[in-house]
């Protein structure tokens, strides 16, 4: 179990789930460790700032968390958390290691940009 105020992704199933009903979703799957507790704090921080996107975390040492590790998008990744960001069920940003607050937002703002009616 990861200790973050995000929402838990604990199976398989459950990741398949959330990522074709949200059109926008945010994982992050990790561990408690110091390259993955900053990306975990960034993801709690800015929540509330992208009510387009939901935002999940998910334990890497889960054995159900294979769906995110055996992706051709994380291959050759050689550091954790892995960051993966879904639109309408498919992948369309993955990224690895530590990241700055500003490098998340600019993931968020490209792969999720809202769209304005007018």
């Amino acid at each position: 179990m990861l200790y973050t105020n995000l929402k838990h992704i604990e199976t398989a199933a459950d990741h398949t789930k959330i990522i074709n009903e949200n059109e926008n979703v945010m994982v992050i799957c990790g561990r408690m460790g110091p390259m993955c507790i900053p990306v975990y704090g960034i993801a709690e921080d800015i929540e509330n700032e992208y009510q387009h996107v939901k935002f999940y975390d998910m334990e890497f040492d889960n054995p159900e968390s294979n769906i995110i590790r055996n992706l051709p998008e994380v291959r050759g990744f050689q550091g954790i958390p892995f960051t993966i960001y879904y639109k309408n069920g498919k992948v369309v940003k993955a990224s690895s290691s530590i990241q700055s607050k500003q490098q998340v937002i600019f993931i968020l703002d490209n792969e999720f940009a809202e769209t304005v009616n007018a």
